[in-house]
């Protein structure tokens, strides 16, 4: 069986053993940049590599497409071959808060036709709580054997700035904030230099998919909640954006969870956005 939205704990752990299986640590703290790295070193699930959001998902010399620009389709190939990617492999992404940063490296992958890439509900706190193995400093690592991946990303699946600026109500086109609601209303903007949203654009941050566990609300639940966001229009409607084009990835994994496929992503996100001081800034609701 093949995983493409979200496998549980006891999923995950019939599969652990299976040299078929790529499990990826993204844990990663905006705060501390070195925290994600730190923790896996202390601990992590067994044969797991790590992803650094800034470092191996991220191009940072690349300006203009926000804090968090993608990396190039070669760069990404690189990082995919060191971590030895076959074809139709499972992986499976974690990271240590809600979800995002391993739904950031579900979407490249999926964006790349990796179609086999789902996310640990829950992730290492909800595999911890589970009382299942880990693997320790003290321990004998995994090693992984290479491969060689040459994959592209598909422009399809994404939306540019042109399509963000244009009449949007004219093309139908809902964008999606992913963002906590005082940094989308304006009311205060911790990371980025300039608060506000894109006009236009509605908000649904990413603790609204999720339930009191912290794992993803169930499918029909989140239907329901699109469905209503939506009013009609079909998920290929959606552009999904955030801060910087991570936790917009979110909301991408919700709705195809929900059975909702077809949105796209606004990869450069608000920081993107207002590295134009020309384009137009919405403050409120």
């Amino acid at each position: 069986m093949k995983y493409t939205g979200l496998i549980s704990v006891e999923q995950l752990a019939s599969l652990a053993d299976h040299d078929k299986v790529l499990i990826v640590d993204c844990r990663f703290d905006l705060g501390d940049t070195g925290l994600g790295r730190r923790e896996f070193e202390i601990s992590h699930l067994p044969g797991a590599v790590y992803a650094d959001l800034d470092r191996d998902l991220s191009d940072q010399n690349r300006h203009g497409l926000g804090r968090h620009p993608f990396p190039s389709a070669a760069q990404f190939s690189r990082l995919l071959s060191s971590w030895g990617l076959l074809p139709g492999m499972q992986v499976v992404c974690y990271d240590g808060s809600n979800a995002s940063m391993a739904a950031r490296l579900w979407w490249m992958l999926r964006s790349v036709g990796h179609e086999s890439v789902a996310v640990l509900d829950g992730g290492y706190a909800a595999w911890a709580r589970a009382q299942l193995p880990l693997q320790t400093a003290q321990t004998v690592q995994t090693v992984r054997t290479p491969s060689h991946v040459d994959l592209h990303f598909d422009p399809t699946r994404f939306v540019d700035f042109g399509e963000i600026a244009a009449d949007r109500s004219a093309e139908g086109l809902l964008l999606i904030d992913a963002r906590p609601g005082p940094r989308f209303r304006g009311e205060l903007e911790p990371i980025d230099p300039v608060a506000g949203h894109v006009p236009g654009a509605i908000n649904r941050p990413v603790a609204d998919n999720l339930g009191e566990d912290a794992c993803f609300k169930p499918a029909a639940t989140l239907r329901a909640e699109f469905a209503a966001l939506l009013q009609g229009r079909p998920a290929r409607a959606v552009a999904a954006m955030c801060g910087s084009g991570v936790t917009a990835c979110h909301n991408l994994l919700a709705m195809h969870h929900a059975g909702m496929d077809g949105a796209r992503l606004f990869a450069p996100s608000w920081s993107g956005w207002i590295s134009d001081p020309t384009r137009p800034v919405a403050i409120g609701p």
